[in-house]
């Protein structure tokens, strides 16, 4: 039988209207226990890499380790990018109650908000002066590579 014959036709929720609106706090509350699995997970990786201290299988472990460790981040990342956001909104609520015209933040001036809170954030881990440096490195390449060859 083929899909048509009994009546089901395959959606992909990701790109269908019937499905709703992604809403990342929604999924963040609904989907709340998976963070428990993945702290057990990670419990799990870390026991495991002790059993096996060198060869391939250490290996894999730690680059698993790794990649978790990076999700975990990115997500602490995201949540804190969202808080900040939400922050915003109920200020320029609170203003607007007040009487205040709306004041709606241009991408810029969004963008330069979050670099001074990377900034900050970096000055406090004591990790700004590695920062800038692979900045200062990344940059220089860019520009050398824009450079004209000097044929002599």
């Amino acid at each position: 039988m083929t899909a048509g014959a009994c009546g089901r036709v395959a959606r992909d929720p990701r790109f269908d209207d019937l499905s709703g609106e992604y809403k990342p706090e929604v999924f963040d509350k609904t989907y709340q226990f998976l963070n428990d699995i993945r702290a057990k997970e990670k419990q799990l990786v870390k026991k495991q890499l002790k059993k096996h201290r060198s060869g391939e299988k250490h290996e894999q472990l730690q680059q698993l380790l790794q990649r978790m460790e990076q999700q975990e981040m990115a997500q602490q990342e995201r949540k804190r990018q969202q808080e900040l956001r939400l922050a915003l909104k109920q200020e320029r609520r609170a203003q607007a109650q007040q009487g205040h015209r709306p004041y709606f933040l241009k991408k810029s001036e969004q963008r330069q908000l979050v670099l001074a809170e990377k900034f900050k954030e970096l000055k406090r881990s004591k990790k700004l002066d590695s920062f800038l440096s692979r900045k200062r490195r990344r940059n220089a390449g860019k520009d050398r590579r824009h450079l004209p060859l000097n044929k002599d």
